[in-house]
């Protein structure tokens, strides 16, 4: 497009150079206006503003900037700039959070913007860093105590803030609707967990009486022939997260169930899921010392996953969702592993726990019978 009054443009530029954002805009305006579709022209005037500091100039400069290049990532930065020197800095946030979002869209991003996309981001940390203050002081000049009211208030302050994501289920092959999105499961709400915790000692024995004469763990991930190798993280065939299966997707394992008789029993006592040769699941499961299991989802989640630690070291956790905790000899851990989890081991010995599945409480009998039945059917075709 070519451009009238091409001097004044000239003495427009120089202008900006030294600085004169005044003189620059007084120029400028009237070729903006010749042109009201030419994006840097209105890039030039929106520069020259921010330079004389009229916000007013600045932001109606970049709303035609953004209006004819929706792409315009510096437009964005100049409208938070004036909302928030105008005391809307919420507004100023959202302009933030667009310009970062239309930076993310381009891969590369555009020479000499990264400066620009770590101001915006600074800018809206910035802005989102105080919102979460004076919301805290709000609270508590309330008589509200943020982390002390319950944890599920606190979450929801975690993710008005974004300090944390929302955390579904999104189980890797089946979902079951209706069910409460909760990351863990408290012991005390189930009254077999005292019996199942009371078996801690006799199943320690048995593993280290089985651990003396065997290497019996293999890796928890194994390569499928039959179908596409897909390595998880470095995970798959690797020792550092091994597992001794007792009961194998539904299937008792004969050499196990002589070695240990009391474990099993033992676990005649939760309501184990069972699911054809879905489930249950019941094993040693073995993390090595500075091993970590990367976050994933399960495969379903009509069951929940439950964690009898035996050995623990300490320095490890789990996390479920936006919740962490930490392994203790003989307390259950009971979680949704359809909720996005992963585990690490940072001290320098080995970790075991036993790990087993039951059904969610939520579920009605005529239910569970349902999702076995369907299993059975899915397991039944070629």
């Amino acid at each position: 497009m070519s451009v009238r009054n091409d001097d004044d443009l000239k003495v427009a530029a120089k202008a900006l150079q030294a600085g004169d954002g005044r003189r620059a805009s007084a120029l400028l305006k009237p070729i903006a206006d010749a042109h009201p579709g030419h994006a840097q022209i209105w890039m030039m005037l929106a520069e020259a503003h921010r330079i004389a500091g009229d916000h007013a100039g600045l932001e109606a400069a970049a709303d035609r900037v953004i209006s004819i290049e929706p792409r315009a990532l510096r437009a964005y930065g100049w409208k938070g700039d004036c909302r928030v020197a105008l005391g809307d800095a919420r507004g100023g946030a959202s302009w933030y959070k667009e310009g970062l979002a239309q930076g993310a869209r381009f891969s590369p991003l555009p020479q000499g913007l990264d400066a620009e996309m770590a101001r915006q981001r600074g800018a809206l940390e910035e802005i989102e860093s105080a919102f979460a203050a004076q919301l805290n002081d709000g609270l508590l000049a309330h008589g509200i105590s943020p982390g002390g009211t319950s944890g599920r208030f606190a979450e929801s302050i975690d993710l008005l803030n974004g300090t944390k994501s929302i955390q579904l289920q999104k189980p890797a092959t089946y979902y079951f609707p209706g069910l409460p999105q909760r990351a863990f499961y408290e012991r005390e709400a189930f009254d077999w967990v005292p019996r199942v915790e009371a078996s801690t000692d006799i199943i320690r024995e048995e593993l280290i009486a089985a651990l003396a004469n065997d290497d019996l763990f293999t890796p928890y991930l194994q390569v499928e022939p039959a179908r596409p190798h897909r390595d998880f993280h470095g995970m798959t065939g690797n020792k550092d997260w091994s597992a001794l299966h007792l009961i194998d997707n539904g299937i008792v394992s004969p050499t196990n169930q002589a070695r240990f008789p009391k474990t099993l029993a033992a676990m005649e006592l939760a309501p184990l899921c069972r699911i054809g040769v879905r489930a249950p699941t019941v094993m040693f499961s073995l993390l090595k010392g500075g091993a970590r299991i990367p976050p994933h989802h399960g495969a379903i989640n009509t069951r929940l996953i439950c964690h009898l630690p035996l050995v623990v070291p300490g320095n490890g956790a789990l996390r479920c969702g936006n919740y962490q905790r930490a392994w203790e000899s003989g307390k259950l851990l009971i979680f949704d592993d359809s909720i996005e989890h992963e585990a690490w081991n940072d001290s320098s010995e080995d970790r075991i726990i036993l790990i087993f599945d039951i059904w969610r409480p939520e579920l009605t009998n005529d239910e569970r019978a349902a999702v076995t039945v369907l299993f059975d059917v899915i397991d039944s075709q070629a």
